[in-house]
């Protein structure tokens, strides 16, 4: 049950995370900051790694792990030349401020769901889990609505960084992790072309992958291919279960009760991509 649970809990706070990278707010600070506007990727990668300071090509490509090794170099380290992790971090905060003020409007109460999602981030166990850990340390901001997004990041972060030890254990490498996902039907394929891989490395990938039975001469996942994304989704969500464990059921449902208007604010806005490439609503692990 804690493994549906952290299932359904992301889903409530993956969007509301996720606004970040696709705020209006957030591209006019981050081209406040020096960066490209014409590109999401700049502040992407600022935006998530700046915790972690002014973190190299090698440790990002670490923790950013479906990303082609050469699209980061293309933004790592030059991003930390336009501005520091802390300039970063602080227009981080401006940008969500920005953002859920326009989203919710004088509806800010969100003391008791920040109040929530705080004690559930900070339950939350992060060796081994850096991008968690990194965003852990961070001080947890005085307003509510600001300490409820930070915890939020925490908590998906601590899921992400889980996944890609099921990744791992799966014996997926970056691009193989990619193709079988996209394989299963969680996205269409050219839904991973930010992710920077060259049509010659996908289908280099596809061939690994068939090597071992998993994809048929299509691309598209065979039993065993299925059985092992589900594998993957099902460690990841055992992983990610602690946090909510700590919560409690009652506590997280409350929490996704309080949740629900600004996730509906969210799908409301527009903001976020109509497809995305994180399978929300499309991948199911079966019982």
């Amino acid at each position: 049950m804690s493994g549906q649970l952290a299932r359904q809990m992301w889903h409530q706070i993956e969007p509301v995370h996720a606004t970040l990278y696709f705020s209006p707010a957030a591209f006019e600070e981050s081209a406040k900051l020096g960066h490209d506007a014409g590109s999401r990727w700049p502040s992407y990668f600022a935006w998530r790694m700046a915790p972690l300071g002014a973190a190299g090509p090698k440790l990002v490509t670490a923790t950013c792990y479906s990303f082609s090794p050469t699209m980061i170099a293309e933004y790592v380290p030059a991003i930390w030349a336009a501005a520091g992790p802390v300039q970063v971090l602080d227009a981080r905060l401006r940008a969500m401020d920005r953002t859920l003020r326009a989203l919710l409007g004088d509806h800010l109460d969100l003391k008791e769901a920040a109040g929530l999602a705080v004690r559930a981030a900070e339950s939350a166990q992060v060796a081994h889990r850096p991008l968690a850990a990194a965003n852990l340390e961070l001080p947890w901001p005085q307003e509510p609505h600001l300490a409820l997004w930070q915890a939020y990041t925490v908590l998906r972060e601590h899921r992400g960084d889980g996944h890609l030890t099921a990744l791992q254990a799966a014996g997926l490498d970056a691009c193989e992790a990619l193709v079988s996902f996209a394989s299963v039907g969680a996205a269409p394929v050219g839904n991973f072309a930010g992710r920077g891989w060259s049509a010659e490395e996908w289908a280099a990938a596809r061939d690994r992958l068939a090597s071992r039975g998993l994809v048929d001469a299509d691309g598209l996942a065979t039993s065993a291919g299925r059985a092992l994304r589900d594998q993957v989704e099902r460690l990841t969500d055992d992983l990610a279960a602690g946090p909510w464990r700590a919560l409690g059921e009652a506590g997280a449902e409350r929490l996704a009760h309080l949740n629900r208007p600004l996730l509906g604010a969210v799908f409301e806005s527009g903001m976020l991509p109509a497809e995305s490439t994180l399978g929300i609503g499309r991948i199911q692990v079966s019982a």
